[in-house]
């Protein structure tokens, strides 16, 4: 299988902890997908990140689909987590 290449989407060492980014923010692909199979829509994402375009947003979601189990499993760690 080829690897996909992603336009909008970067993963960097020691930057929230190697998981996969929006470039040039450190907005995780978890973070935006958490947001939409809560039920938010791409319009409340955007919203909730100003700084993200809808093209960005719609990659995250792509980037999901391509890998469904990670970003799960990463999603639900963060809804597990203790809140302050």
């Amino acid at each position: 299988m080829l690897a996909t290449a992603y336009r909008y989407l970067v993963n960097l060492p020691g930057v929230c902890q190697g998981r996969t980014i929006v470039e040039g923010t450190r907005i995780a692909v978890h973070d935006v997908v958490g947001l939409i199979v809560s039920g938010a829509s791409v319009d409340d994402v955007l919203r909730s990140f100003p700084d993200l375009t809808r093209a960005q947003v719609y990659e995250c979601l792509a980037f999901y689909e391509d890998h469904r189990t990670e970003i799960d499993a990463l999603i639900a760690e963060q809804m597990a987590e203790p809140t302050a």
